[in-house]
Parts: structure tokens; C-alpha cells; sequence
């Protein structure tokens, strides 16, 4: 093989390569080559040096800044080989995982590399002996590193989340510990955590001062609310976020309403507010927007980790996607292209510039066909608009009318 060196510009993303890229990889990659330096020759093919392999690597280089990039041909394959060999080139690294003993005892040698910069979960340096490796059950037989459709495969079979096993991730938790701190001027020193695998968080000795900033079993909330209103203990509890006014009726608990999605480590995806006896007796309910958007600031974090960062797109009215078509159809609408009005495309021009594609494919229609799929839309958006506007709408009764204007006056009873 002779490398021969390019400008980076004249090679040619194949526009039907179909193994994904996410944002979050390239950044892997590029800190690859930002450590170690470009090691590795892109292949291409044909006279529009058609990229066969190492897309990620093409695109890591661009945003880096490169002008130019080592190259090997494989114009000796024929069309349908160099197809073949991006799909087996791709494929054939994803169809093992790690010697776990060997994986600990490298990792554990590299002391001034930051590992987590290419996905492995650890704590950085040395993060061999990091979290990797404290529960290896785990990780044995599930997910494989790399392997996108084998671990989507396993999802499907995984047992359905529960809201008792939502355990938090640090730096949510984080987020939560430095707020109680600032906001009621708490030493974190005396903060508690009892709600751990196992715990009992009635046996635990809880010294003066101690405030429970933590995650509980939601099942049995009310319980553990009562119990520590009961002996004077402060809190500042995670609450799903549709039955925190459930808890308010006990004088010296209010709640924090912030209705703030966070994925939990367990997968479980919660919409969570707080329930504290920190405000006192005055303060029934509250909202903290700062505090929910560093949350959510936080967790969007997390879940660019945990899943792939698919963009939006919004499509002109001749391309016509899976997705909306199944929007037109909820909402009513019964629409047939015909074949001859239609080609099946997997990208545009202008997304094959930048190595992009539509997920799924689609379906380039004829004016006439684009037309009528127009007017459906807007028919559709008439309908989810005329479903939204039907809902039921509670109005109050003349007695709690009454209540209404008694609240505040001193002398006001509900």
C-alpha cells in the first residue's frame, strides 16, 4: 500500500455510508488525534476519491482544521467490493468486546492519559481503577462497546424502569447538594444519604443538624416524608414531579415544583420536582427557575453520553419521511403516493455535502404529490390544534370561589 497525501477537500463522503457518526464520537476521535496524532490512512475509491473508510476520521480532521490528510487507494476493488469491504471494515470491529483482566491491568498502567476522552467510563486518569470495574456483572454480557444495533437489540429486553431503583447521577446530585447548601446556608458535611441499595433509612443515625438531600424509593414517599416531619429532620427529597402537591397538606412540607426531566442511571426517565420542610411553615409551594435550567443544563449532558445527539431537521414539502407520515396519519389524514410520483432518496445534495443523510430514508415527490401532502399537513395541524383546544377545562365551584377569597385575610379559613 503507498499513502499519498490529499487536500482534505478533494475527497468525497460516500452518501450512502451507513455507518453513523454522532457528534459526541468525533469528538472521541478527534481527542484520539489530538493525543496520539493521525496514525491511521483514509481509504478512498475511484476517480472522486470516494471515502471507503474512515469517515469519522475525515470529519474529525475538518473540524480540527486540517488542510490535508494521508490517503491509500483501493481502486483495485470493484464497485460492489469497495461497498462490501465499508460495510465488513465497519462491522468486523464491532463484533467483539474486551479481555476484562487484560482491559484493568492496561488501564490501570495509564496514569497521565485521560482515558474518558474516548468513551471510557472512568474518572480520568488511571480510571482503570475507576468505576469501570466495581461491579463487573454489570457490564459482563450486555452492551458492547461500539456495537450501536447489537446493544438496541438488548434495550428491547430489558426489564421496564422503576421509579425505586432511579438512582441519581453525581452530578445531578451535585447540582441538588450545592443549591441546599446556598440557598438554606447547609454545611454539606452534615448532608445524608440514606437511601442507598439496601438502606434503612429508619435505622439511620441522624446527628443534629443532619439534612437528607437524597433520591427516595417514590413508592413509599409519603412513609418517609411523615417519618422525618414527625422527629424533626430536615429534608430535600427528589418527588415525581405530577404528586408533589400530594405531600403539601403536611404543615411544614413544601414543594419545590420544577417539572424537570432527568434521566437516572438506571435509564428511568422522570419528571421530577422536591419536596422540603427547609422554607418553614409559611411556604406551601415554589418555583426555582435558575435551579431547574442547571439541572436540565446538567442532564442534557448526560444524555448526549448515553445517546446518540440526532440533529432536527424541518424538510421542504417534496420530501416526505416515515416520521411524517406517521403524524399525518394520527392525526387523520389518509394520504397514498403513488410510486410513479415518488424516488426513494437517502439524502439530499446539499446534506451529501457534508457527509449527512436523511435516518431512514425518504421520498422525493412531484409537485402534484408535494402539493397534496401540503394540504394534508395543514389539515393535520388543524386537528392536533382543534384536539388541543377540546380538552376538558375544570372550572371552580361557588364554594371554592369563596375559599379563593379568603386566602390571605387573616381571619380566612379553607
Amino acid at each position: 500500500m503507498e499513502v499519498i497525501t490529499l487536500s482534505i477537500d478533494a475527497l468525497k463522503p460516500d452518501p450512502n455510508n451507513a455507518k453513523e457518526h454522532p457528534a459526541w464520537q468525533v469528538e472521541q476521535i478527534k481527542a484520539s488525534i489530538e493525543s496520539f496524532g493521525n496514525l491511521d490512512p483514509i481509504g478512498i475509491w475511484g476517480d472522486d476519491n470516494i471515502i471507503v473508510e474512515g469517515h469519522g476520521r475525515w470529519m474529525a480532521l475538518k473540524e480540527l482544521g486540517y488542510r490535508e490528510v494521508e490517503c491509500i487507494r483501493l481502486d483495485w476493488l470493484s464497485d460492489e467490493e469497495r461497498k462490501a469491504y465499508a460495510l465488513a471494515h465497519n462491522k468486523l470491529t464491532m463484533n467483539s468486546g474486551f479481555d476484562w483482566d487484560a482491559l484493568k491491568i492496561n488501564m490501570d498502567a495509564i496514569k497521565e492519559i485521560d482515558m474518558s476522552l474516548f468513551g471510557f467510563k472512568g474518572q480520568g486518569n488511571g480510571s482503570g481503577s475507576g468505576d469501570w470495574f466495581e461491579d463487573r456483572e454489570k457490564w459482563d454480557g450486555e452492551d458492547q462497546e461500539g456495537n450501536e444495533d447489537y446493544n438496541a437489540f438488548l434495550d428491547k429486553f430489558e426489564a421496564k424502569k422503576t421509579t425505586d431503583d432511579c438512582y441519581t447521577p453525581d452530578n445531578i446530585y451535585e447540582v441538588v447538594a450545592e443549591y441546599v447548601a446556598t440557598k438554606y446556608k447547609k454545611k454539606p458535611s452534615n448532608f445524608v444519604r440514606p437511601f442507598y441499595p439496601g438502606g434503612d433509612y429508619q435505622a439511620e443515625k441522624y446527628k443534629k443538624g443532619a439534612v437528607v438531600v437524597d433520591n427516595p424509593p417514590f413508592s413509599i414517599l409519603a412513609e418517609i416524608v411523615d417519618f422525618y416531619i414527625e422527629r424533626g429532620i430536615s429534608f430535600f427529597l427528589f418527588c415525581p414531579a405530577l404528586v408533589a402537591m400530594n405531600y403539601v397538606t403536611r404543615e411544614t412540607c413544601a414543594a419545590l415544583v420544577a417539572h424537570i426531566g432527568i434521566t437516572y442511571e438506571n435509564g428511568a426517565q422522570v419528571n421530577t420536582s422536591f419536596l422540603t420542610n427547609l422554607e418553614g411553615a409559611d411556604v406551601i409551594a415554589f418555583t426555582d427557575p435558575d435551579f431547574a435550567d442547571k439541572i436540565e443544563a446538567v442532564n442534557d449532558e448526560n444524555e448526549k453520553a448515553l445517546h446518540k445527539n440526532l440533529p432536527k431537521y424541518e424538510y421542504p414539502d417534496e420530501v416526505l419521511t416515515a416520521a411524517k407520515l406517521g403524524w399525518l396519519s394520527k392525526y387523520g389524514q389518509k394520504i397514498e403516493i403513488k410510486r410513479s410520483q415518488a424516488l426513494y432518496i437517502r439524502a439530499l445534495d446539499a446534506q451529501k455535502e457534508t457527509g449527512g443523510g436523511i435516518y431512514g430514508g425518504a421520498l422525493l415527490l412531484s409537485e402534484r404529490a408535494a402539493a397534496e401532502r401540503a394540504a394534508a399537513e395543514r389539515a393535520a395541524a388543524e386537528r392536533a390544534a382543534a384536539e388541543r383546544a377540546a380538552a376538558t377545562k375544570w372550572k371552580l365551584s361557588e364554594r371554592e370561589r369563596e375559599i379563593v377569597k379568603g386566602l390571605g385575610d387573616e381571619n380566612g379559613k379553607a
